[in-house]
């Protein structure tokens, strides 16, 4: 992968705000032509800079009203039961970011369900059922205050 410059960092401050926006609308706030913001863009996304474009959707609005965050400390750290839970992990739709961690747990979650009810169910499902899991803890989330995606460049 080759170094950012001015141009790459200011095209994904750009996009990471907003990827809809036009080549047109990035090449006047970059000052390249709107063909070279194309090809870097092109660049970006084949060398990995850019993973992924998606929708940010609010929880709230499509009725994901309860945001938790879950501690998760495991019987063992063998690598094989921390390859299994990160495997269920990446499989829950409930699971929005699943960190492996150091310090006094093994993994913290966020989590987002309709409501407390449903994240008790999620708590049987997934965190009872399971036989690795030692303890969690659980911290309800009152007001989101910052949540975001990008990258400070």
């Amino acid at each position: 992968m080759s170094e950012l410059d001015d141009f790459d960092v200011k095209l994904l401050n750009l996009v990471q705000e907003d990827s809809r926006r036009t080549s047109e609308a990035l090449a006047g706030e970059v000052g390249l032509s709107a063909t070279a913001c194309q090809r870097r863009l092109k660049r970006l996304r084949e060398d990995g800079v850019i993973q992924r474009e998606v929708a940010v959707v609010d929880p709230e609005k499509v009725g994901r009203k309860l945001t938790v965050i879950v501690e998760v400390i495991l019987q063992h750290g063998r690598p094989d039961i921390v390859d299994e839970f990160k495997r269920r992990m990446r499989a829950l739709p409930e699971v929005q970011h699943c960190y492996y961690v150091t310090g006094a747990s093994d993994f913290v979650l966020i989590v987002v369900t309709e409501d407390i009810k449903a994240y008790e169910g999620f708590i049987h499902r997934v965190l009872y059922a399971s036989k690795s899991i030692q303890r969690f803890e659980t911290t309800v989330v009152m007001d989101t205050v910052k949540a975001g995606l990008s990258v400070p460049l």
